[in-house]
């Protein structure tokens, strides 16, 4: 028997040649800007963090720095400018978050809050952008 007119049976593609989904490349880029962070000297104090206000890629500390980091997945035509990437609508859920973050976790009250981007192409980062916006533009 066969799955469909003119394939073998079980002939589906295997896993490894399966096309990764967009939920499972920004699992894999988080990953690698979770390393990538911690390897300089970053401690990841949260990941996927949500809340009613939006959800926060990665939280990570450094000293006094706390980075509400923004994550984003590129193709081969490469990266584009924060602003691009990230419109108004998109920057303010982050700053909205990482006010609910810090009403909650006041823990890191102290610290000084900045908003991070990192572009990731496959498993590689290819940009960070430190203090890539404002709270207030």
């Amino acid at each position: 028997m066969t799955d469909s007119p003119g394939e073998p049976e079980g002939s589906s593609a295997p896993e490894g040649d399966r096309k990764p989904s967009r939920t499972e490349k920004g699992r894999r880029g988080e990953a690698a800007a979770a390393a990538y962070l911690v390897a300089g000297g970053w401690t990841v104090v949260a990941r996927n963090w949500r809340c009613p206000a939006g959800e926060l890629d990665i939280v990570a500390l450094r000293g006094e720095d706390l980075a509400f980091v923004e994550v984003k997945t590129v193709d081969a035509y490469g990266p584009e400018s924060a602003e691009r990437l990230l419109g108004p609508a998109k920057r303010r859920r982050i700053v909205d978050s990482s006010k609910y973050f810090l009403a909650l976790k006041r823990e890191y009250n102290r610290m000084r809050p900045r908003y991070d981007v990192i572009l990731v192409r496959g498993p590689v980062v290819c940009r960070h952008i430190p203090r890539a916006f404002l709270e207030h533009p």
